[in-house]
């Protein structure tokens, strides 16, 4: 199994939250890991991959669409619009900026999406198809808690 070495099962805690918080660290950092030669982190990717779906789209549509908070995607984007990846215009609203992928940027998540492809790959193996499902149901329901 490409960049998963094996099973190192840890001790559960009683909090739930905990124990999804260590998880969501753990498959964060494998993500980075297989993401590390491109050059992108995993969330400069899903706000890449998400931008592509929507482009252009204001910021607030944006975060919207991600399900976060407009600071927090204000934030994430700055490193990619110093990178040259994504552009900020002027909206159709003097007060709002539409925000769209460049070349560069379409380029780099071109190479970011095969490694991303590769941990996404890996990561299903590891977990097998059963339980893949069982997870995305109990995510599902996870974020149900905040609608």
């Amino acid at each position: 199994m490409k960049h998963i070495a094996g099973c190192y099962p840890k001790i559960p805690s009683p909090c739930l939250c905990l124990n999804i918080r260590r998880a969501s660290r753990a498959v964060t950092e494998f993500y980075e890991k297989v993401l590390a030669p491109s050059g992108i982190k995993i969330t400069q990717y899903s706000l890449l991959r998400h931008l592509e779906q929507v482009e252009p789209v204001t910021i607030s549509e944006l975060a919207k669409f991600m399900r976060i908070d407009r600071t927090t995607l204000n934030r994430n984007m700055k490193p990619l619009i110093e990178a040259g990846f994504i552009k900020v215009n002027i909206g159709e609203d003097p007060r709002s900026r539409q925000i769209m992928l460049t070349e560069a940027g379409k380029s780099a998540l071109r190479t970011a999406t095969t490694l991303w492809d590769e941990a996404q790959a890996a990561l299903q193996e590891y977990l097998g198809d059963t339980e893949v499902e069982q997870f995305n149901y109990l995510v599902s329901k996870l974020e149900a808690l905040v609608p």
